[in-house]
């Protein structure tokens, strides 16, 4: 009754870590076990018919016992044995569990009659999984997967739930845990992080990238459009030549400032252009935060106001997708 007893409190134990179950009966079996949690080795199918057995970690002794009786030996309040099925159980497992563990059996006359070993690796499990996506230059999507936790990681993608090809993949590959996707792809992607004790994924749907729209603002209160993640080109004016000082703004944030040929301010410098012979300005990689209202403001080379002109601009997801970039 006192084993029962014991047997229930450990199962009670270890409901909130991993388990993993290891069939260690043949010799040099590779075991694995969650940092934590608890792992099933099977030894044996019984112990029954042997009169003698002991288990060594490396060269010290965690279990022994005799023939139809209960364990004399377990070095561990960690340690249970069910010998019935020949099952040792080690739980709330630490680094230092990892090793080789051998089971030796003797004979009435305590002679040797067998030896095998198995090698136990703990390992800490994956917890959790992010994914970040970026559009690139020329419409590429470049997507990361990180995990929490986890020795030895491994990754696992699929696209609309089957396995990426290269048809879709620039560069990287389905076992990394960098991917640059090819233009124009889009759909459910997957990212399955995974090891030997664990295994968690996390999702995102994806839109195309490097969708490009063109606006012509030189009419007041012009409306432009363009996509999440896309790029949009937005004429200001005919040319800069004749013009001595002009200023963009988005509120009271200059975007573009710039005199004829020269630009002396562009906070949008890492993803813009601008493009002095024809008055255009391009944004790429648009956001959600780049809507809203931009005024052009131009001045002579007295610094007088020679002309004020508003333009709205709304940067749209695409139609039917919960996209992410």
């Amino acid at each position: 009754m006192t084993a029962v007893i014991g047997l229930l409190l450990m199962l009670f134990s270890v409901t909130d870590g991993v388990v993993t179950h290891c069939d260690g009966r043949q010799n040099g079996t590779q075991c694995y076990g969650a940092l934590g949690g608890s792992v099933f080795l099977q030894l044996m199918d019984d112990f029954s018919e042997i009169h003698r057995y002991y288990l060594y970690k490396k060269n010290t002794v965690v279990l022994s016992g005799r023939k139809d009786q209960q364990p004399d030996s377990i070095m561990n309040n960690r340690y249970s044995f069910i010998p019935s099925n020949g099952t040792f159980w080690i739980n709330n497992l630490s680094r230092n569990d990892s090793d080789e563990y051998s089971l030796r059996t003797f004979d009435t006359n305590g002679k040797q009659t067998s030896i095998h070993s198995l090698q136990l690796s703990v390992q800490a499990p994956v917890s959790s999984v992010s994914l970040v996506s970026e559009c690139l230059s020329q419409g590429e999507m470049k997507v990361s997967c990180s995990s929490e936790g986890g020795d030895s990681p491994q990754y696992r993608w699929t696209l609309n739930g089957k396995s990426l090809t290269e048809a879709e993949l620039l560069s990287g590959n389905k076992q990394t845990n960098i991917i640059t996707l090819k233009q124009h792809v889009s759909g459910r992607l997957v990212c399955s992080v995974w090891n030997h004790v664990s295994s968690v994924s996390n999702e995102t749907n994806i839109c195309t990238c490097g969708i490009e729209s063109f606006c012509d603002s030189r009419q007041d209160e012009a409306q432009c459009y363009g996509a999440d993640g896309g790029t949009v080109f937005i004429q200001l004016m005919n040319d800069t030549s004749q013009t001595d000082v002009y200023e963009w703004r988005k509120g009271n944030f200059i975007i573009l400032k710039g005199k004829k040929y020269e630009i002396t301010a562009n906070i949008l410098e890492n993803r813009s252009s601008f493009f002095f012979n024809n008055g255009t300005f391009m944004i790429k990689n648009l956001s959600k935060s780049d809507s809203g209202e931009y005024r052009l403001t131009v001045f002579d080379s007295e610094g007088q106001m020679t002309e004020t002109r508003t333009t709205w601009l709304t940067v749209k997801v695409e139609e039917d997708q919960n996209c992410e970039r």
